[in-house]
């Protein structure tokens, strides 16, 4: 049973946050932000209030929470350019009917697609990303998709869950083109190695990564854009280091640090390559402080900078 009870679709919120004064050299997040657009901006919001598939994947619940957290947190975030940033709303999983706002997911992204505009889905738990991504598979078909992740998410279920979404989205196509940046062994059964194995699935382990310095991230993951030229760019925040991201479903052992997943996030940004972004797990049960949360929003506000400027 999701954990948030709203209609499947609620307009925009009215966005709040620090205000130094009026005009562009104060603009702010929660200041420029369109809630009522009727044309499409370059960079759109929309949020995902689901947790359902965390509980079918035997996870902590929260997520459903996230896109107001995110919000908020993305609100008081000085913004330095002129684009137009838009927020769509939100779409909220009803009981426990996950493929009903996987269907509302998917229309409302195919139709912000279409319009020209970026998609940044606000989740919820990881069953966001099947939900955004059958939308821009059906707007523009097979493109790159990378998961910064801790987990591969190619699970087989009777039904879906957190854990299943790549594994869906690979029955979408023969042309599954699957990066997951950040996997951690001991996170994933041989059974999940061997499915990646056999669907041709690029992996980078958490240690690899830690190997490397945050510019080596970032070139690492800019190659991986190669071969397509639109990317789907996929955040779970279990990704980083449970110090850093304490508010997830499944806080990391290890993980990889904020600073080379940023690395990473910005320089897929800065190819232009990007069609969507999932930012997904956040929950705020369970953060501190907003510790989570003000991550997450500096990673969005570079990925929209990184994108808008490229």
């Amino acid at each position: 049973m999701n954990t948030e009870t709203a209609e499947l679709f609620t307009p925009a919120p009215e966005w709040s946050g620090r205000s130094d004064g009026p005009g562009p050299e104060h603009a702010r997040w929660h200041s420029v932000i369109n809630q009522s657009a009727t044309s499409a901006a370059p960079v759109t919001l929309l949020g995902f209030a689901s947790d359902e598939g965390v509980l079918r994947n035997g996870g902590r619940q929260g997520a459903a929470a996230g896109p107001a957290a995110l919000r908020s947190a993305l609100g008081s975030l000085a913004v330095h350019h002129e684009h137009a940033l838009a927020d769509a709303g939100t779409i909220t999983t009803q009981a426990d009917d996950l493929e009903g706002a996987h269907d509302a997911l998917s229309d409302k992204v195919q139709e912000l697609v279409a319009a020209g505009s970026l998609p940044i889905i606000l989740g919820g738990g990881h069953e966001t990303a099947f939900g955004s991504h059958r939308g821009l598979y059906r707007a523009v078909g097979a493109t790159k998709i990378i998961n910064l992740d801790a987990h591969f998410d190619l699970r087989r279920a009777d039904q879906a869950t957190s854990g299943t979404p790549f594994k869906q989205i690979s029955e979408l196509s023969d042309d599954f083109d699957y990066t997951v940046l950040g996997i951690s062994r001991p996170n994933n059964t041989k059974v999940l190695f061997d499915e990646a194995e056999s669907l041709g699935v690029a992996i980078t382990l958490d240690e690899e990564l830690t190997n490397l310095t945050p510019a080596e991230c970032g070139e690492l993951a800019a190659r991986a854009t190669e071969g397509k030229d639109k990317v789907h760019l996929s955040i779970d925040l279990d990704v980083l280091p449970a110090s850093t991201a304490p508010g997830v479903s499944a806080p990391a052992s290890l993980g990889v640090s904020y600073e080379r997943i940023r690395a990473m996030a910005v320089a897929i940004a800065r190819t232009g390559k990007l069609a969507l972004v999932d930012v997904v797990e956040l929950n705020p049960t369970f953060d501190i402080d907003n510790r989570t949360a003000k991550a997450a929003a500096r990673l969005i506000d570079d990925i929209v900078t990184a994108h808008l400027t490229s």
